[in-house]
């Protein structure tokens, strides 16, 4: 039969006599039911057949089946629909015992078999036809035969048809076979060799040994729990049914005759007032459905008033359908004696940490099987290993940190100690994975644990300081004898050191002073020095984007390519900084300075790789040639005055000193002092340029221009000092001085209603860097939205300098306007433009100059226009010569104009009339 169908079918003998007539000649089968040769194998043994034959006796044969459990795509049959008899009853009978899956056993009054189906056959592996005659007996187990002929025999006697009972059956190899039997009395009883008894069969052995199985688990189960002494609990929440095992009760001192309610409540007043909490939180989460399984540890007051350890683990095994427990089994174990002795070991084993730690020992065990070490801390700490405590190591691990020198002798020791397993000691030298040498003492001593397992137990002391300190005193008389000659090599060093850099080991200055004062003395050697005076451009550069020691490692290349380049008789120093000193003793033709000039130049110019990174520099050279006469520390200074030139004829290049390069120097000397002396009596002074409306043409400001009174060189504007004044560092201070003077006269022109309405004026770079900025322009009487700033264009606006955008928010807040000044010329971008967003825009002279002749220039005009209105920025044009200049910037949409048609910048006095006598408005 095929999976998920179950047969069985019941034979009975027919009495015509007790039946009803419809009956007694009619084939009973489903309705419908196909022609035989449609019906399928698989279907035939769900036809219900009832036929009628005449049978020996006058009696007739009934068979029918009844279907159990049909296929699953079976429909259920609804009744037995009447078929005519035939001849072939007998042909039938034939075919179901023969074809029957299940088990069909037909039996007489004897209990002799009088049939048996292939489904029987098959389940005790005999031959249908080895069976027939023989008694029953030859099929049921030894065991069971009494009670199963006694039972099958009774249905004679005590009325009743049928019975099921379980019984053993023997299979033909012998193996026992469980089997459930349905057993019917057959009406009509006849005599021997004719059905009397009608037995269906069904094999129950495999249920049978689940059973079996299930029943010893559970015996082995209930043992290994009462053995281990876990008192089990089961909680039925559904019915509220608690139970505890006698083990739990037991653990508890409960008598295990009283009922246990399981009252939460009352559980937890007996549970320790510390555990309570978390008892309570482990419960409701499983409680909640939250955890499936819970473990934990608390404390529970017994009956006899003494605190117990109780180990519990809950499980729930069904489920409620809102996700919460419905029913949860659990352990209790009572830990009592394991707490306590591991507080009792926790205990010792403080006191031993504590003596260890005091002691400074390291403890160690060897496996004597494997060799392999265990360390504890301390000991790894001796040992300067990273490895876990108490983890076992390799077997070579110690031989590997034994100092080679050491290891030998050691060997011998321990493999003595090992031959006579006594205890030994030994001190040796190892060496730390970090290279640190240690002087270490051991003590060893074989040990049987109680597993029988041999090991080496020991302890390590460090004694490093102690052999330290025996080495100290061994060597101090020796030290005492070499300490003059320790002496002696220390102050040559300390003389090295003081006339050496410390940094690339070249000459420093003192070095290079006391070298050219010797030249001082001797005439001959001195006119024919040639100085190299040679700074490094960039250099600073690579400090502040890379750090130091790029610039360090840089320092050194440059020396040792100094080095290289020049001879053996030439001196390099460093006398600070990036600042070196070629002094070469010996005259060079013009061509061979010109050869090793190029090798310096293009040798500091090639990168140098540092952490990956290119750096490159370059060098700026100072020559300076001895004449007659010249001393060498004047060389030195010519060489200096020379590279300054080089500098300013754009670095990475060299200039020779001249005559009219030191009377250029001393010019601009003394245009430095006279600028700081300017400053001290007031000498710098503002000049006035109007600035006027470019429709109407109306005076809207003035901008303040710095000149300079000199007191012999009569009026200078900036171009004649303003580079001297870079150099000196002054610009801001000429700066402030224009502002302070300028706010003077506004407020002068104020008290006499000049209609001045704004002040603009110039501010540096370096003004603009002052920290100090805001604070000084907070002590000065400027009126907001009254005076504006103009910054050039050159500042570099697209470079992030915290200092200049914190002074430019300061003074914004403070009223003044920001104007960029000579727009056009410098380096500012629309990006910078819009970040600083400013209030004017002042085109440059030089983009204005052109527009009367050049188209193409008007529209660069009109473009910058353009750029400044989109962002509400007004636009000034500069250097307005001419009418024709006036008329084409006003149409193309300037705000304000300025330049020599309307007015020439003028001191405050001359403005005063300018203004009034209103010249700009002749010829207009």
């Amino acid at each position: 039969m095929k999976s998920h169908t179950r047969v069985v079918w019941r034979a009975s003998v027919w009495d015509p006599a007790a039946s009803c007539s419809r009956l007694s000649h009619s084939v009973g089968v489903e309705s419908p039911i196909p022609r035989p040769s449609a019906i399928s194998h698989r279907v035939r043994p769900l036809i219900r057949t009832n036929r009628t034959a005449p049978r020996r006796g006058g009696s007739n044969i009934y068979l029918f089946g009844a279907i159990r459990g049909a296929m699953r795509k079976s429909a259920a049959l609804p009744k037995l629909v009447p078929v005519p008899a035939g001849p072939t009853t007998e042909n039938l009978m034939e075919a179901v015992m023969s074809n029957a899956a299940v088990g069909i056993l037909l039996l007489d009054l004897e209990l002799k078999i009088v049939d048996v189906g292939r489904g029987l056959c098959d389940l005790l592996g005999y031959d249908r036809f080895e069976l027939i005659g023989r008694s029953v007996d030859c099929l049921i187990h030894f065991d069971d035969r009494p009670v199963a002929k006694r039972t099958l025999l009774s249905l004679i006697t005590a009325g009743e048809r049928s019975y099921t009972a379980e019984r053993r059956y023997l299979h033909r190899d012998g193996d026992t076979v469980w089997i459930i039997g349905s057993v019917s009395m057959l009406p009509g009883l006849r005599g021997p060799g004719k059905p009397a008894f009608a037995v269906q069969i069904t094999a129950i052995d495999k249920q049978k040994h689940a059973e079996a199985a299930a029943t010893e688990a559970l015996e082995r189960w209930n043992f290994a729990l009462e053995s281990a002494g876990q008192g089990v609990w089961d909680f039925d929440y559904e019915n509220s049914i608690w139970f505890f095992s006698s083990t739990w009760k037991r653990m508890r001192g409960i008598p295990e005759t009283e009922h246990v309610t399981g009252d939460y409540d009352q559980w937890l007043k007996v549970i320790h007032p510390e555990d309570v909490e978390h008892v309570s939180e482990t419960v409701r989460k499983q409680n909640s459905g939250e955890l499936e399984d819970v473990t934990y540890v608390y404390r529970e007051k017994n009956r006899t008033g003494e605190w117990i350890w109780i180990l519990a683990r809950g499980r729930c095994i069904e489920w409620q359908a809102d996700g919460t427990p419905k029913r949860i089994i659990g352990t209790d174990t009572d830990i009592t004696d394991i707490k306590q002795r591991e507080m009792e070991f926790a205990a010792v084993s403080r006191r031993l940490e504590l003596a260890l730690t005091t002691s400074r020992v390291g403890v160690w065990e060897t496996d004597i099987e494997t060799m392999q070490p265990t360390w504890d801390a301390r000991t790894c700490e001796i040992f300067g290993v990273t490895s876990s405590p108490m983890t076992r190591q390799s077997a070579t691990a110690w031989v590997d940190l034994v100092h080679p020198d050491d290891r030998e002798a050691v060997l011998e020791t321990c493999e003595a100690a090992f031959t006579s397993r006594s205890d030994y000691t030994c001190e040796y030298r190892i060496v730390t994975q970090a290279g640190e040498c240690r002087h270490i003492r051991s003590y060893g001593r074989f040990v049987t644990n109680a597993d029988g397992r041999e090991t080496i137990m020991g302890v390590n002391w460090d004694i490093t300081v102690d052999v330290q300190r025996a080495d100290a005193l061994r060597f101090a008389n020796q030290l005492a004898e070499e300490r003059n000659c320790d002496l002696e090599i220390a102050r040559a060093n300390m003389e090295f050191a003081s006339l050496h850099d410390s940094l690339t080991g070249l000459p420093n200055r003192r070095c290079l002073d006391e070298k050219l004062s010797q030249y001082s003395g001797n005439a001959a050697a001195a006119d024919s020095l040639i100085i190299l005076h040679i700074d490094l451009d960039r250099f600073k550069q690579i400090n502040d984007t890379m750090g130091h020691a790029a610039g360090d490692a840089m320092l050194c290349h440059i020396a040792d390519l100094l080095t290289a380049t020049v001879r053996n008789t030439d001196m390099v120093a460093r006398i600070g900084g990036d600042e070196f000193v070629v002094v070469l003793p010996s005259a060079l033709s013009n061509d061979q300075l010109q050869r090793l000039i190029k090798r310096i130049i293009s040798g500091a110019g090639r990168p140098m790789h540092w952490n990956g990174k290119e750096c490159r520099t370059g060098a700026s050279i100072g020559i300076a040639k001895a004449s007659a006469g010249i001393d060498p520390g004047q060389l030195l200074i010519n060489a200096d005055i020379a590279l300054y030139r080089a500098k300013r004829n754009g670095r990475n290049c060299a200039a020779y000193f001249t005559d009219e390069l030191q009377a250029e120097v001393i010019f601009s000397k003394q245009c430095a002092d006279d600028i700081l002396n300017g400053l001290e009596r007031g000498e710098f002074v503002p000049f006035y340029q109007p600035q006027f409306d470019a429709s109407s043409l109306d005076l809207i400001g003035v901008e303040a221009l710095a000149r300079w009174n000199h007191p012999q060189r009569g009026l200078l504007t900036p171009d004649k000092f303003l580079p001297v004044a870079e150099d000196l560092n002054a610009v801001g201070s000429i700066d402030r001085a224009i502002l302070e003077r300028a706010l003077v006269d506004l407020a002068g022109w104020d008290r006499i209603m000049l209609g001045i309405a704004k002040l603009s004026v110039n501010v540096s770079a370096r003004r603009l860097s002052d920290e100090k900025l805001i604070e000084t322009l907070k002590s000065l009487p400027i009126q907001p939205g009254r005076v504006s700033f103009e910054l050039l264009e050159s500042i570099f606006l697209d470079e992030s300098d915290d200092i200049i955008s914190r002074n430019i928010d300061g003074i914004r807040k403070m009223g003044i306007d920001i104007d960029i000044d000579d727009f056009g010329s410098g380096h500012a971008s629309i990006v910078s433009l819009l970040r600083l967003s400013p209030q004017r825009l002042k085109i440059d002279r030089q983009l204005v100059a052109p527009i009367v002749h050049s188209e193409q220039q008007q529209r660069l005009i009109r473009s910058i226009v353009d750029i400044g209105k989109s962002q509400g920025i007004e636009v000034c044009a500069e250097g307005v010569e001419s009418a024709r200049h006036a008329e084409i910037l006003r149409d193309i949409g300037c705000d304000s104009l300025q330049g020599f048609h309307f007015a020439c910048p003028m001191p405050a006095a001359e403005l005063v009339k300018f203004v009034g006598a209103r010249s700009w408005l002749k010829g207009h």
